[in-house]
């Protein structure tokens, strides 16, 4: 896969993250210079998992952010369309009883309508082929009242940042890429599929448009990231 365009195929997207599964968490670390530690720690307070809920988090990878989201007592059913992803997770949280694997379709979720109190989906949004419907099947496993966060790149409001970031992803991060994965190719697509992606009002719409209330986003490290959030609404109008 060399371009990041928004048509891409489940199949090599999956089988992309299957290749770069066993060193992910520490290459992201690495690109990210220690800044997804700090997103993930945001993303969980937004989310305020709480004892006895149970938590969807979508394009959950190897389970990094799922774990953090059951310190508090929440169950979580970690998804990923990667079964690579699904192997290593399961087999670094083998001793947690909190999380349950899922290989499963971000646009054909396996679950009943109303399953989860709060869905999640960080830095995997803009992987999924068809993002509005994968937000439409968040909301529809969603329990009334219930609520979404999503972590995702996006597109920093001031000029200069957008210029450093922009040169950060098309030389050096390249460079980077080329000593910490066993895949550069891999990230050329992800770089790619960031510069792609639309910016913060454009999603705070389509969240919208998938039927969540009280939407909202806030930046995080000057919008190079941004965290939406939304609630479904208790009653929904005809």
């Amino acid at each position: 896969m060399s371009t990041a365009d928004l048509t891409k195929q489940p199949a090599e997207v999956a089988a992309m993250f299957d290749q770069v599964s066993t060193h992910y968490d520490r290459t992201n670390s690495v690109l990210s210079a220690g800044n997804d530690i700090l997103w993930r720690m945001a993303t969980t307070r937004a989310i305020a998992p709480a004892d006895g809920e149970r938590i969807l988090d979508l394009a959950a990878g190897t389970g990094t952010s799922s774990a953090a989201l059951t310190r508090t007592g929440a169950s979580v059913v970690a998804a990923d369309f990667s079964a690579g992803m699904i192997e290593v997770g399961r087999r670094r949280h083998a001793h947690s009883r909190a999380i349950e694997f899922v290989q499963a379709d971000g646009t054909a979720l396996p679950f009943d309508d109303g399953t989860f109190d709060a869905t999640t989906i960080s830095f995997g949004l803009r992987n999924i082929v068809d993002p509005q419907r994968a937000l439409a099947e968040m909301y529809r496993v969603t329990k009334p009242g219930g609520r979404i966060v999503i972590c995702e790149f996006s597109t920093p409001p001031q000029a200069v940042v957008a210029r450093a970031y922009d040169a950060y992803l098309t030389r050096i991060m390249p460079t980077l890429v080329r000593i910490v994965s066993s895949n550069p190719v891999a990230y050329d697509y992800l770089a790619e599929s960031i510069e792609a992606w639309p910016d913060q009002r454009t999603l705070m719409g389509w969240v919208r448009d998938a039927g969540y209330v009280d939407v909202a986003y806030r930046n995080l490290t000057a919008g190079i990231v941004a965290l939406h959030r939304g609630r479904k609404p208790f009653r929904t109008t005809t």
